[in-house]
């Protein structure tokens, strides 16, 4: 099942048709489906916004049935108490000296744990974020852009994180293909995660 959290764009040949969440996507895919049935006209391919690569959904039904299979599911109510924030229990495994160590800090393991990811993120969590980008736009450009003039060479600039020298070698791209590849590269890195 796709992440419904996130965002989605829609290509038909090599032009943008939409973009938005998954359940305003796959809407607007059934509906132009419709004006693509000639054998010449070219697929529709769907994005995910976050990974970059291709997904296949059902657009069986009506708009509001697709609506309500791609749509997240409504928040439940809260019940008394504190609210849950999202929290996940998981184990994790450490040496006695280290579970010493957590549980003498101020609050205890779990916050202990969750200070130390947050520091961990601020002081390389950029990276993270970039790579993660450069990998989204990576796919992207693979599936969609693959036969395109440059690409190879494209790809590398991207890896070497050089938006200018990636911008020169794809300038000549259709401008949907490369609008879209340079905001999953560079624009969309703060909501890669």
């Amino acid at each position: 099942m796709p992440d419904l959290t996130h965002t989605y764009t829609a290509f038909t040949g090599t032009t943008r048709l939409v973009s938005g969440p998954l359940a305003q996507v796959a809407v607007a895919v059934k509906n132009a489906e419709s004006d693509f049935l000639s054998p010449s006209a070219s697929a529709v391919l769907i994005f995910s916004d976050h990974t970059g690569k291709a997904l296949d959904i059902d657009t069986r039904g009506s708009d509001e049935a697709i609506i309500a299979r791609y749509s997240p599911p409504p928040d439940a109510p809260r019940g008394r108490g504190r609210p849950r924030l999202g929290v996940v229990a998981r184990e994790i495994t450490l040496l006695p000296r280290h579970w010493d160590w957590l549980n003498a800090q101020p609050g205890g393991a779990s916050v202990t744990l969750r200070k130390l990811v947050d520091d961990a993120r601020r002081s390389g969590g950029d990276k993270h974020l970039v790579k993660k980008a450069h990998e989204a736009a990576y796919t992207f450009m693979h599936a969609i852009a693959g036969n395109l003039h440059n690409y190879e060479e494209a790809t590398r600039a991207l890896f070497a994180n050089d938006r200018a020298r990636m911008e020169l070698l794809i300038a000549e791209w259709p401008h949907d293909v490369r609008e879209h590849a340079m905001a999953l590269a560079f624009t969309m890195v703060g909501g890669a995660e």
